[in-house]
């Protein structure tokens, strides 16, 4: 080789090598919390919600439903992720017209003299009429909360989706028992999707006056769903921000438009003594980094420290995956939670890149259908202070 080719070459690796340093310098510095340092720092509110000694989170169910591909399908032929959640001719709104042909006022007409008590007559008739039942499972929660003088008080966070799932992974743990003897004080609804919300007739069929919060932004059908299923108690529209519960307990609604035309979405936070802020969701469609940022800006917490995440965190919800999901999975290490205990909407490739990069998650049993012990799965539990 001539002397000009050695320096042009020398030139060009010293070039690359300079842009690869400077690039990669640019990368762990955007990771870096001096990052932060750029951004206009907003006045804490720092509200004082109280304090609890615990908190214990019992999953009922996270498999909202069971094969990906048959979901995506059935969204894709009926036009997509912005269709009406009514119109799919999903369970238990069937109409038998098929695919994309649905509506709430055909469906419920079918099953609505059943409602609450009869689910099993309901859910054959269901069968018949709707798409893919057998892919319905649904998402929920038994959230117990321990106050400082040991009081114990539960609650339900979401009802899932299929009857027929539902009332077996209900009765499974308890709570049927603990409805029936009126021991759930509340149902929280995180938001109106069909996998969180559909299966109310199963709670209401042991406890029709259960009171129900739901957030704001449920649309008509949702409301008068709420009716025809039987409810005689009290419901309560939870209005955007923040909302206190109990000492140590409160809800936080997000005000944003999420797939399948659902508005707002309510998540759960807790002050627990002596630990730091635990955080219960259902979808977490806010993002997990608004879900934390929101708790640090809003509210007190012990230590001033994010403790344990609890719940579906809407990162890799088909178990797909894009390079910008890596960024989330970087950021929640930012907040040095303590016990990570996702599943559902979080991803099972999320939750394995969770472990790999060796944030603390609580890893599950993978019984009762759930898909791998990296999740917490159906029928585990998780305990916070």
């Amino acid at each position: 080789m001539s002397d000009n080719i050695n320096r042009r070459d020398f030139l060009k690796g010293a070039a690359t090598g300079v842009g690869v340093g400077l690039l990669g310098a640019m990368g762990l510095y955007s990771y870096s919390p001096m990052r932060k340092s750029h951004f206009t720092q907003a006045e804490r509110k720092m509200t004082d919600i109280g304090v609890c000694k615990s908190v214990k989170v019992t999953n009922i169910s996270e498999t909202s439903w069971f094969e990906n591909g048959v979901l995506m399908g059935d969204i894709k032929g009926a036009g997509g992720l912005l269709v009406n959640q009514y119109d799919y001719n999903w369970p238990p709104f069937g109409n038998g017209k098929g695919l994309g042909k649905g509506s709430y006022e055909e469906g419920i007409a079918q099953i609505k003299h059943l409602l609450p008590n009869r689910l099993e007559e309901a859910w054959k008739i269901i069968e018949g009429n709707s798409v893919h039942p057998e892919n319905a499972g649904g998402y929920a929660a038994l959230v117990e909360v321990e106050q400082m003088d040991g009081k114990k008080t539960k609650y339900l966070l979401d009802v899932g989706w299929s009857y027929k799932w539902c009332d077996e992974a209900f009765k499974r743990e308890g709570i049927d028992k603990m409805l029936e003897n009126k021991e759930i004080e509340a149902l929280f609804f995180s938001h109106e999707h069909f996998d969180h919300f559909w299966g109310l007739p199963v709670a209401l069929k042991y406890d029709p006056e259960i009171t129900i919060y739901i957030p704001e932004g449920f649309y008509p059908e949702g409301l008068q769903y709420i009716k025809d299923c039987g409810h005689k108690g009290k419901l309560i529209t939870v209005k955007n921000g923040l909302n206190k519960v109990i000492p140590g307990m409160a809800s936080y609604v997000f005000a944003i438009p999420i797939i399948c035309r659902v508005y707002g979405e309510q998540s759960l936070y807790f002050n627990v003594a002596d630990k730091g802020l635990v955080s219960v969701t259902g979808c977490c469609h806010q993002g997990i980094i608004r879900f934390a940022e929101t708790a640090y800006n809003e509210i007190k917490y012990e230590n001033d420290k994010c403790y344990g995440i609890y719940g579906g965190l809407h990162i890799s919800p088909f178990d797909d995956w894009d390079p910008k999901y890596d960024d989330l999975v970087i950021s929640l290490g930012d907040y040095g939670f303590e016990r990570i205990g996702c599943n559902h909407c979080t991803g099972v490739l999320c939750a394995k890149k969770f472990i790999a990069a060796g944030y603390p998650v609580v890893e599950g049993t993978a019984k009762n259908r759930s898909k791998d012990k990296a999740y917490l799965g159906n029928g585990d539990t998780i305990t916070f202070g």
